[in-house]
Formats: structure tokens, sequence, C-alpha cells
């Protein structure tokens, strides 16, 4: 299903990405050495029931899970790089930490990611895999323009990550959102401009850059969730919803400036 938005829905949508954005933040700030991240988890919880929103994830049963997911937050650490399951670790100086947040509100979702280092100790690579994952996310959004096609987001964004050195997996990407958390059209994290869907003002995507250090395959942890790179490499994610409108594409989940 593909979705348009009308101006009313839309501005749900503002106020939904608002709210990821603003957990996000929070959660960011809370993250520090020895924060544990079931307590993540609980904080995520408990800052969605106070906005009155939903979660997508606690009940979210796809077909590549081993659902329902059962928590409020995916929290992915080092070579864990998606649908990280939370459980109990302590995070440590120096870890990678990619929270990714997606809830419901007033019927209509918002999907975002940030990754960042814990702590004082701040590992190069680590730092070259989060850049090229906002800068890919960058390009991504640049292109994605009322009458381009998804292809030419594609395109965008893996040429960054292709020109930082990084392989690509293109098994999950960006998607479509909107009354529910994954929609089409598919966004891969590479891919031909000029093909796919034509993106039309009211459309909301969520675009998710994601990189492994040297490896574009995946594992999945006996939890049936956590993706890790197949060789322990470390990991970063960055996605924001956007929506197309007719001046361009508008970030949703743009955290507010201080």
């Amino acid at each position: 299903m593909i979705e348009i938005l009308n101006a009313t829905q839309l501005d749900r949508a503002r106020r939904s990405g608002a709210l990821v954005a603003h957990i996000l933040q929070t959660l960011k700030t809370r993250s520090t050495v020895g924060t544990n991240l079931l307590d993540i988890d609980q904080w995520a919880q408990s800052m969605i029931a106070e906005a009155g929103a939903v979660s997508c994830y606690v009940d979210y049963a796809p077909s590549f899970g081993r659902g329902p997911f059962g928590h409020y937050i995916c929290t992915a650490v080092n070579d864990a790089v998606l649908h990280g399951l939370p459980h109990d670790y302590a995070l440590a100086d120096g870890d990678l930490l990619t929270l990714d947040l997606a809830v419901a509100l007033d019927g209509i979702a918002a999907d975002s990611a940030i990754s960042f280092i814990v702590g004082e100790s701040q590992p190069p690579e680590s730092i070259a895999l989060i850049s090229a994952t906002e800068h890919a996310l960058s390009a991504g959004i640049a292109a994605a323009r009322p009458g381009a096609r998804v292809g030419d987001i594609s395109r965008a964004i893996g040429t960054v990550l292709r020109e930082a050195g990084y392989p690509i997996n293109v098994e999950f990407g960006g998607h479509g959102i909107g009354s529910t958390m994954h929609q089409d059209p598919h966004v891969a994290n590479t891919g031909r401009p000029g093909r796919g869907y034509i993106l039309r003002p009211g459309l909301l995507l969520a675009l998710e850059p994601w990189v492994m250090a040297d490896t574009a395959s995946l594992r999945t942890d006996p939890d049936g969730w956590t993706l890790r790179s197949a060789t322990g490499c470390r990991t970063a994610h960055s996605e924001h919803t956007i929506a197309i409108t007719d001046d361009g594409p508008e970030i949703l989940t743009l955290a507010a400036s201080t």
C-alpha cells in the first residue's frame, strides 16, 4: 500500500515526527557509561505513554522477526545494526549505540534512528561509520523532490556509502510510512536513477542508510530479532521520516535546535 496524506494528516505527521525526535534526543542524553539497555527501553515506554502515543514496535510481528517484538525501542550496540532487541547489557565507554524508534500519534506514525558513541572514547572507525550514514541520509533527502523517483533517492544514498568504501546491503532499507509503520514503496540504499515510484506531495518516506564496516552480510541473534554484521565489525544507522511537499522534502523527525 502507498498512502498519500492530506493536509490534516500531514499536520499529525509533523507532531509524530517531533515526538520521535524529542524522545530520541532525550534518550541519547541519558545513555551514558553504565546505562542498561533495558532502562532505555523503560524510559522510551514511559515517554510514549506520557505523550498519549502508541508504540509501533511492542506488538510488531513481521515475517522476518520472532514476534511480537515486545519492546518499545530498538537498541543496537557495536556489531548489531538493525532490530536490536533490548536486553540486560550495561553500556561501556566507546560503545557505538543505535537507537531506532517509531511511534504513532493521532493515527500517523513516524520513524527515526540515530547512532552515537557512548562515553569519552571516540574510535575513528565508529566516527567514520556514523558520518557516512548521516551524509548518505542528507543526500537521499535532497533527492526526494516531487516528480523524482524512488531510484533517485537510492542512487544518492548508495553513491555516498560506496564512495566512503562501505559494502551495501539491500535486504533492508527505507520505506513508505503513514497510518502504519511499514508501507510501500521500498527504498533500497543503492539503486538506479529514474526507476521506481514517482514521488508525489503527501507521501511520507522513512529513509535509513545503514552500513557495516567490512561486509554486506548479516547474521541473526538467537533472540530472533537482532541483526549483526556477519564478521563482527562495527555498524551505524541513521534515519529520518520525511514528507514530500510541493516545495521539496520536509524532515519531520529533525531534533529541535537548542
